[in-house]
């Protein structure tokens, strides 16, 4: 009555536990191996021994250290060792350069003047030596002797002509005058200064110096801005070729820079 009143889950619980212990009881009763009887052990054989050896086998055990024994001291000092010194090495030999001997100084001989031969007997006087003869007049080869070459680097006949003197001449003479025009140049300052341009005209003399004051040609680059400026522009581009005259150029050039008649002024000249 007691089994049915239990539930499914502790039935089959029960069950497994029953079936656990039934096979733990089997395995305890039925032992593998049980019908198995162990080894017996081997047998170990003693002897006795009744003879004694004369001779001993132990190992001969350290003997006791002496003791120290004192020197003998002797009435006589002994003499003390001489130390032998060490052998110096051998001084090696050092190689010096032999001062250069100084050159041989040549003694400069004065040449001997041989003594006049000639001698004046002096019952005979000397004759009085003659003046040097002198042709009357100038000479007659002038300093234009060469063709082409005259007394004056500024005459006509080494001047090149105007039409002649190439384009790469003339550049190279606007740039000599720029560069004597430059030290002397300073633009004024202010709004839109720098777009400021005067053309100046001027002309030179033979020497380089001024033929008259130079003039403006016209002016460039003139805004609302730098109108003040204008004036005082053009005024200062005079100012600076009168200070650069006279200008030192090639005078056989001197018919291509004689007139300028465009040299532009601005901010870098």
């Amino acid at each position: 009555m007691g089994f049915a009143a239990l539930r499914t889950d502790e039935r089959i619980g029960l069950g497994v536990a029953i079936v656990l212990h039934v096979a733990l009881v089997a395995v305890l009763v039925i032992q593998p191996g049980k019908d198995k009887v162990p080894p017996l052990p081997e047998r170990m054989t003693v002897s006795l021994a009744s003879d004694v050896s004369l001779a001993a086998t132990a190992p001969e055990l350290v003997a006791d250290s002496r003791a120290a024994v004192a020197p003998t001291l002797s009435d006589q000092p002994q003499p003390a060792p001489i130390e032998q010194p060490l052998p110096m090495p051998a001084p090696q030999p050092v190689a010096t350069t032999p001062p250069p001997k100084p050159a041989p100084t040549q003694a400069v001989r004065q040449p001997v003047q041989p003594p006049s031969t000639v001698r004046a007997r002096p019952d005979r006087p000397q004759p009085a030596p003659r003046p040097a003869r002198t042709k009357p007049g100038g000479s007659q080869i002038g300093a234009d002797f060469l063709p082409g070459a005259g007394a004056n680097a500024n005459t006509t006949e080494t001047r090149v002509p105007a039409s002649q003197i190439g384009a790469s001449a003339k550049a190279s003479l606007g740039q000599a005058i720029a560069r004597q025009l430059k030290p002397h140049w300073t633009a004024p300052q202010g709004v839109d200064s720098e777009q400021l341009v005067t053309i100046l005209a001027f002309e030179l003399n033979s020497d380089g110096s001024l033929a008259g004051r130079p003039r403006v040609v016209s002016q460039s680059g003139v805004t609302e801005s730098n109108r003040p400026q204008q004036d005082l522009h053009a005024e200062r581009a005079i100012r600076a070729v009168q200070l650069a005259a006279p200008f030192d150029l090639p005078p056989e050039y001197y018919e291509a820079w004689k007139r300028v008649t465009a040299f532009r002024f601005d901010r870098k000249l």
